[in-house]
């Protein structure tokens, strides 16, 4: 098993789909046939049982299940972590046992989701606890709409120093925030970007790839984001930038969340599947929504 380092946490790391059946079964040869895609257009890693994945539908066998036909699909070729996210301590911890016996290289992990609030000695405890039950690699997670809990780069900071962490995926919209951890940071962890419409500038400043939503919609120029990033502005630079942002701001403001990008991905003949119950497959106007926007950028 190839450990993730702060070096190969690097360039598109997509969360990939977890492809469902109408009854909510998993799809596991489409499954498979999503990580080989995304790996074909450029992935530096796979993030399995991420917020694309449904993961609040996934119990740990499932994560488990899905990490063993990721870590067979890629081959050795990138590195697949598991997001292993949940309210206590005790449910990360199976969640990092499970990634571990499925030969992950690397565990996502959010602070305590749903609590909606931490000291910095339960932020710290959580993580510390997680490091001595297993050993992984960690890549932090800061998603403040998701998990409730905004970590500054001073709680960043201290979370490195009490666990194996070698990246971070930066989801704060807070653009403020984004500049100061690059500042302190970048050379200590790989700091991975979020929102798709902050992944360009935030390259230039040194962000060593990115966690994102909708990139891979692009196809085979999802590998192109990395260096241009790095790049002097250009004309090419800033059309990317803006496909990026007219994409994530259709993603995330249709339907409920992933059946957006489970509906684009299924338009551009990835096998995506539906959402898992409670969340409902985009049809009629919101469809045709995500249809439109796809052929207005020239992606279809």
């Amino acid at each position: 098993m190839t450990r993730l380092t702060r070096e190969t946490a690097f360039g598109p790391i997509p969360a990939v789909v977890t492809p469902f059946t109408e009854a909510g079964e998993i799809m596991e040869d489409a499954f498979r046939e999503v990580v080989e895609r995304q790996i074909a257009i450029g992935a530096g890693g796979i993030c399995v049982a991420g917020d694309n994945g449904e993961s609040w539908t996934l119990d740990a066998a499932e994560r488990g299940r899905l990490t063993r036909l990721a870590v067979e699909q890629a081959r050795g070729r990138v590195p697949v972590i598991l997001g292993a996210s949940a309210p206590t301590a005790r449910g990360t911890i199976a969640y990092g046992r499970v990634a571990l016996e499925a030969g992950a290289a690397g565990l996502l992990v959010m602070p305590q989701p749903y609590v909606l609030k931490a000291t910095r000695e339960e932020l710290l405890r959580r993580f510390d606890a997680l490091a001595k039950a297993v050993d992984l690699p960690i890549v932090a997670y800061n998603t403040p709409r998701r998990s409730g809990i905004d970590l500054t780069v001073d709680d960043i900071m201290a979370i490195c120093d009490a666990a194996p962490v070698v990246a971070i995926k930066e989801s704060s919209r807070d653009f403020f925030h984004h500049t100061h951890l690059l500042h302190r940071l970048r050379d200590r962890i790989s700091v991975l970007t979020g929102p798709s419409h902050y992944i360009l500038p935030c390259v230039a400043l040194g962000a060593r790839g990115f966690i994102a939503t909708g990139p891979e919609l692009l196809g085979k120029d999802c590998a192109r984001i990395m260096p241009l990033g790095a790049a002097a502005p250009s004309d090419e630079g800033r059309a990317m930038h803006q496909k990026l942002t007219v994409l994530y701001q259709m993603l995330m403001g249709t339907g409920t969340w992933p059946a957006a990008l489970k509906a684009a991905l299924n338009l551009l003949g990835w096998p995506a599947g539906v959402p898992r119950e409670p969340v409902l497959a985009l049809a009629g106007a919101e469809l045709d929504k995500v249809r439109r926007t796809l052929d207005e950028l020239g992606l279809r």
